[in-house]
């Protein structure tokens, strides 16, 4: 009797418990969501164009030459001569058309202009003139800088090595 008093016992304990999965709320499924992405063409920049200062005369005390975006020339301290048309390096930005993009020069003390021999030209003040915009998924722009003259700057031909110029999309 005790025997079958336990299962009985058992037996009410098992349909309580799976009696509580009968009264469980039904489920619903929606499908209508979707998913979806759109593949960006890479930003892409290449340099078109070198930066160049033209023939600088040095002075005993130094200066400084403005290169601007348009290649215009801002001496101040020493003097331009001509022969070598100055220009402002030039770079074409391609990617997406209508998206926007923003471009990152080099720091202050990132480029500097050497000659073997002789004590080098720093270029500071980076400036751009880009709009920022890939309209019609392509655009040119300009950079421009300073170049710091030393006093009694050595003659000679100076050349930075690479520089960066980044662009990335907004």
């Amino acid at each position: 009797m005790k025997n079958t008093k336990n299962k009985m016992i058992a037996i009410a304990v098992l349909l309580v418990a799976f009696s509580g999965n009968s009264f469980a709320q039904q489920t619903a499924t929606n499908s209508d969501a979707t998913a979806a992405t759109n593949i960006v063409t890479p930003i892409a920049l290449s340099n078109t164009a070198s930066m160049n200062f033209g023939n600088v005369v040095a002075s005993a005390a130094g200066g400084t030459v403005v290169l601007a975006t348009n290649a215009g020339l801002t001496p101040t301290g020493v003097t331009l001569l001509s022969g070598v048309t100055a220009t402002a390096a030039e770079f074409t930005v391609t990617g997406d058309a209508g998206f926007t993009y923003y471009v990152t020069l080099p720091g202050n003390t990132d480029v500097v202009l050497a000659k073997s021999g002789a004590t080098s030209m720093a270029l500071t003040d980076f400036t751009e003139n880009s709009t920022g915009a890939l309209t019609g998924g392509t655009e040119t722009f300009q950079v421009g800088a300073t170049l710091h003259v030393g006093a009694a700057q050595t003659a000679g031909a100076y050349v930075s090595t690479g520089f960066d110029v980044t662009v990335t999309y907004n």
